[in-house]
């Protein structure tokens, strides 16, 4: 039996509630397997095609003489519970059919970033809906984000992306685990708070969720951490005609394949660093890259690539 923190992709969980409910069920059926092996499993998912609905929702409501308008913080919140809420129903559903007592909870998690994070200098992060580049110009002047051109579809708010430094729940997440509950944490890589003289502040941020789950996994000493992306497995020359697939990776060979520009900084690039920093956070552990279809196929060594 170990110690397992699955983490999902939110560009698998559907752009629509009816969508993300259907397919969570498909998601659920493979989870549960894990725990009807013996594992004591933690999952943490993505958000930002769910965060970005949201806050686009909430803007135009605001805009429209509807609601307050609501901060990016309490609009991550947001998705941790509604994403959550599917995924607990889904999870509860089928270890019922399989016949397994055990409760499922979601843990709003906040997590800890640096203030002085060079980040926060310098905003990466898509969020949200495409602007013209006039309206885009008039959300700048009256709410002072910050906009880049995507592409040629648009303009885009764009939102730092800080270094998670430390899970503010993570007692009350240990507490679940070890009272055998299936949990569901640092959806959306958590709510992005910084230390204050008053206390805890949220920041409008998105965190890396591979590498919140990285630092979940080291902190609650899982033995592995799973990465669950569009592909099967990890592949040097992607694409091209001398593409090849990765069954194993060592730290060093993955940093070697890093300093070629091997992985693509907006896609495979954070998943390998995460397993990296949680490979190395401890003895014996170990991360597996592979889709939640050949989940199955990549725990019994078939597919997937496994970092060690």
């Amino acid at each position: 039996m170990a110690k397992i923190v699955v983490a999902l992709g939110g560009n698998a969980l559907g752009k629509s509630p009816e969508e993300q409910l259907q397919l969570v069920k498909h998601t659920a059926t493979s989870l549960v397997g894990l725990v009807a092996a013996g594992h004591k499993v933690v999952i943490s998912h993505g958000n930002g095609p769910q965060v970005g609905a949201i806050n686009l929702g909430m803007n135009y409501a605001a805009e429209h003489g509807q609601t307050a308008a609501f901060p990016f913080p309490e609009c991550g919140a947001m998705s941790q519970g509604y994403i959550g809420y599917h995924l607990q129903q889904s999870l509860q559903n089928e270890l019922h059919q399989r016949g397994i007592v055990k409760d499922v909870a979601s843990v709003v998690t906040q997590v800890e970033v640096d203030e002085s994070d060079a980040a926060f200098q310098h905003p990466t992060k898509p969020v949200g809906a495409f602007y013209s580049k006039e309206d885009a110009n008039r959300i700048v002047a009256e709410k002072g984000y910050t906009f880049v051109e995507d592409a040629g579809r648009g303009y885009r708010q764009v939102v730092p992306s800080p270094q998670p430094k430390s899970i503010i729940e993570l007692k009350s997440i240990n507490d679940l685990i070890e009272n055998d509950n299936l949990v569901i944490a640092g959806g959306g890589g958590g709510v992005p708070v910084v230390k204050t003289p008053a206390g805890l502040k949220g920041v409008p941020a998105v965190i890396d969720k591979d590498r919140s789950s990285a630092l979940l996994a080291a902190n609650i000493a899982a033995e592995q951490l799973i990465i669950l992306t569009a592909v099967d497995a990890v592949y040097v020359n992607y694409g091209k005609p001398d593409e090849d697939v990765l069954r194993e990776l060592t730290a060093a060979d993955a940093k070697r394949y890093i300093d070629e520009g091997q992985f693509a900084p907006g896609s495979m690039l954070p998943k390998i660093e995460a397993c990296l920093d949680f490979v190395a956070s401890g003895n014996n552990r170990t991360a597996l890259i592979t889709s939640l279809d050949r989940l199955d196929d990549a725990l019994a060594g078939k597919v997937g690539t496994l970092i060690k």
